[in-house]
């Protein structure tokens, strides 16, 4: 076993004995809410579960990223779907962002706030007539004088009703197409942000998801992330590392259905005997235990190419999908073989199937991973 392994085996105990003692006894009462209290964000910050790979300089721990993607893996693993996607979101999409293409300032603001859970982060893409087609965003930043004037509305924000500071994705020149987007990063104190409802979902019901309103919101120039007419291109950029957070999400909770069913199937009797015993039980586990493993090994290649700069949209896309698509598979089976019970709000196998179903759509859809690999072979 590497020194890494080692380390990280480490790790995970470490998050284990976390969501033991922290998020365990609480979590439902958070599903009821609809939110994740604040002070979880800074427990989980205190621990030094959130931005563990940024630099320490900004408050992380320096290390790879297998430490950070361990850290939504062990979260999903515990059945804490909602969780999970939050604090990737915050950890694995906004504090790349502002570390990779931030100003020193920006980057002094707000990366050390939100390793700390002082400050939660959250990216406002997503519009009530633009899911996938961010050219298709109404969102304006009108220049005046040496500031930006935003205007618009954004749906589905993870982290909307907590967040401190929000990427913003708004066209500066609407006839430029791809070249007219760029991103600000908006502190939600200023003047004419307003947060929406927190919106109720199928699952995940504690992951806050948000409308958010822009209205004559005024910024400095120096609140651009990147330069003036890169947002998008920032955005295809940085994809691969959301993508795969997302995959470690899926295969996290793929894992803890997995287990929950096997521990299952051995204790309920059908017929004389345990379950664990029939055929059909016993084949299908089979089957979703090796597309797991498959899955675990790709997502294993994904994470070494990402910690040197080579994991490319294609390879992230085919993370996403299969992980994605995977997770819902075995979430599925393993419902099914929970019987009626699994149907049960008591049966935690019945949130790991909620909570699965948005994995295949946020982050890009599947159908939109498809396309994405698909022209890497036959072009556009």
């Amino acid at each position: 076993m590497s020194e890494l392994q080692q380390e990280l085996n480490m790790f995970r105990e470490s998050i284990r004995q976390f969501l033991r003692e922290e998020v365990e006894p609480d979590y439902l009462k958070w599903e009821k809410a609809g939110i994740i209290p604040r002070e979880a964000w800074e427990k989980l910050g205190e621990a030094g579960f959130l931005c563990v790979d940024m630099p320490e300089e900004y408050g992380g721990s320096g290390v790879p990223y297998a430490f950070s993607g361990l850290v939504h893996e062990e979260i999903a693993y515990g059945g804490y779907g909602g969780l999970s996607s939050n604090t990737s979101v915050h950890s694995d999409i906004i504090a790349p962002y502002i570390l990779n293409n931030g100003s020193e300032e920006q980057k002094s603001q707000w990366i050390p706030k939100m390793a700390s859970g002082q400050a939660v982060g959250a990216i406002a893409m997503t519009e009530p007539g633009a899911g996938s087609d961010l050219q298709g965003i109404r969102t304006t930043a009108k220049r005046d004088g040496n500031e930006f004037v935003i205007n618009g509305s954004k749906t589905f924000i993870s982290n909307g009703q907590h967040a401190n500071v929000v990427i913003v994705v708004a066209k500066t020149d609407p006839k430029a197409g791809a070249k007219g987007i760029t991103l600000f990063l908006v502190d939600t104190s200023l003047p004419g942000f307003k947060r929406g409802r927190n919106l109720d979902k199928l699952g995940m019901h504690c992951a806050d998801t948000s409308e958010l309103f822009f209205e004559d919101v005024r910024v400095p120039e120096s609140a651009i992330l990147g330069k003036e007419g890169e947002g998008f291109f920032i955005l295809m950029n940085e994809l691969p590392r959301e993508r795969l957070s997302i995959s470690m999400c899926g295969l996290g909770s793929a894992k803890g259905a997995f287990d929950r069913t096997v521990d299952y199937v051995l204790e309920r009797q059908a017929f004389g005997s345990s379950i664990a015993k029939f055929q059909n039980t016993r084949f299908k586990l089979a089957e979703l235990k090796t597309q797991i493993e498959l899955v675990q090994a790709y997502l294993d290649k994904s994470m070494e190419k990402l910690e040197k700069h080579e994991l490319n949209a294609t390879e992230g896309s085919l993370a996403k999908l299969a992980s994605t698509e995977m997770q819902w598979k075995v979430v599925d089976e393993c419902l099914q073989l929970f019987g009626g019970y699994g149907y049960m709000e008591e049966y935690p196998i019945s949130r790991f199937l909620a909570d699965a179903r948005v994995q295949r759509i946020y982050g890009g859809t599947s159908e939109i991973m498809k396309e994405v690999i698909s022209r890497s072979f036959l072009g556009k």
